[in-house]
């Protein structure tokens, strides 16, 4: 039995952070992303992280084939706003003993819509959908950090039917990968700029975001997301449609 829910995630302060640095600040993804997503479903059930250098945890093996949709909430066409933040690091082994300065760039109060497909017939998942309707967890969740303890409100449970393939324009609300349509060679623009949701300020927020967990590699495998309100052409190349 499957059943789609979703549950709004918030922070006061988000910091998922980036593998590069700019000017000696360390930066942060804007978007909370699936591997952060899957750690924070591990925590709430109490599943196990990241122990032994060169082992899956345990939160990913459980989740890593759910079908999840991101949608962020009370942002500026995409975006959330950001300060940086100054640390003074005096640990011995970080710095030999002498001070250390370091900036971090934090989202201040980012939230996410999180839409998820889970198998009730599954035990772990079945116990993700009973803890996150109940609004308790066995460890607390973070964004980022564990100083930036995290929250959920407003469960639902929605109808769903998979879409193949649309029958015409379409709309997305989440977060998707963008995928070049090629036709004769050359690529096909997949926004209808001429369509948008109603009272929203018509855009497009692009970012490179981790979309899975290089096993081999034990790094993040990015793709070029996409959160947009303009239409989407009936060729666009998205799949897990719902």
């Amino acid at each position: 039995m499957e059943k789609l829910i979703s549950i709004d995630l918030k922070s006061d302060f988000g910091f998922f952070r980036k593998p590069d640095a700019n000017n000696t600040i360390n930066l942060s993804y804007n978007m909370l992303h699936k591997p952060a997503l899957l750690g924070i479903f591990g925590a709430i059930v109490g599943l196990g992280g990241y122990k032994k250098k060169g082992e899956i945890p345990q939160y990913y093996e459980e989740f890593k084939d759910l079908k999840i949709g991101i949608e962020p909430l009370d942002h500026e066409k995409g975006n959330f706003q950001k300060t940086v933040i100054k640390y003074s690091n005096t640990v011995g082994y970080a710095n030999n003993g002498s001070t250390y300065l370091t900036e971090e760039a934090m989202l201040i109060k980012p939230s996410y819509r999180v839409y998820v497909l889970l198998n009730l017939n599954d035990e772990t998942q079945h116990l993700l959908y009973e803890y996150l309707k109940e609004g308790k967890a066995e460890y607390l969740p973070y964004f980022g950090k564990n100083e930036f303890a995290a929250w959920w409100e407003n469960f639902h449970e929605h109808d769903f039917q998979a879409v193949e393939k649309p029958l015409g324009d379409f709309k997305i609300r989440t977060l998707f990968l963008k995928q070049d349509v090629i036709k004769e060679q050359k690529t096909v623009p997949f926004v209808d700029f001429m369509s948008f949701w109603e009272n929203e300020t018509p855009f497009m927020y692009f970012e490179r975001l981790p979309k899975d967990f290089d096993t081999t590699l034990f790094q993040y495998d990015l793709g070029d997301s996409v959160f947009t309100t303009f239409g989407l052409k009936q060729s666009a190349n998205i799949g897990n449609l719902y």
